[in-house]
């Protein structure tokens, strides 16, 4: 069985925190779409912080660009 991944709640953490610019590069830098969902998910239950516009469409990007087909050379 696997476990549930730490990461969404350490980035919601750095959102708390008001370190906008980590969880951001975090962001950027995130494992899964399921992670990101689960961000959004706990985003959704806590109350809005400055800089959740930002937050919000960095997560909308980073879910199309993971969802995107990959584009690989021939060997």
């Amino acid at each position: 069985m696997r476990t549930p991944s730490v990461w969404p709640g350490k980035v919601a953490a750095l959102i708390k925190s008001g370190n906008i610019a980590g969880a951001l590069a975090q962001i950027k830098v995130a494992p899964t779409v399921k992670d990101l969902a689960a961000l959004r998910q706990l985003l959704t239950t806590t109350q809005p912080v400055a800089g959740q516009a930002a937050v919000d469409s960095a997560i909308t990007d980073q879910v199309n660009a993971l969802s995107a087909p990959r584009l690989h050379r021939s060997p």
